[in-house]
């Protein structure tokens, strides 16, 4: 799970990408799945886009892609979706370390 610092990190950093997985009338085929699969253990952070003949609306494909993939949700901003997911081996992208959390009592 992301935290908002590392989720604004990634937001910056998928900002100059191109959608690379198109969800089209078919909606959320195998061959979307198998195609953003691949992206993330290529590149860690993916851009989509749900075109407007689509079923489903960009949080659901998101919401779906990120369950299916073991992925995390990175944004939602109209019909285009940021995924992310960390590649174990080849990791590309180093996230901020996430705050310590300080609770009063």
């Amino acid at each position: 799970m992301l935290t908002s610092k590392q989720r604004a990190y990634l937001r910056g950093l998928a900002n100059p990408l191109e959608a690379i997985v198109m969800v089209g009338k078919f909606g959320l085929g195998g061959e979307v799945a198998k195609q953003a699969d691949d992206a993330l253990t290529a590149r860690e952070l993916i851009k989509g886009k749900v075109l407007e003949t689509s079923p489903v609306s960009a949080r659901e494909a998101a919401d779906a892609l990120a369950g299916q993939l073991n992925a995390d949700v990175v944004q939602v901003i109209g019909s285009k979706f940021v995924l992310y997911r960390q590649n174990l081996k080849e990791p590309k992208i180093t996230l901020p370390k996430a705050g310590k959390k300080i609770y009063n009592k």
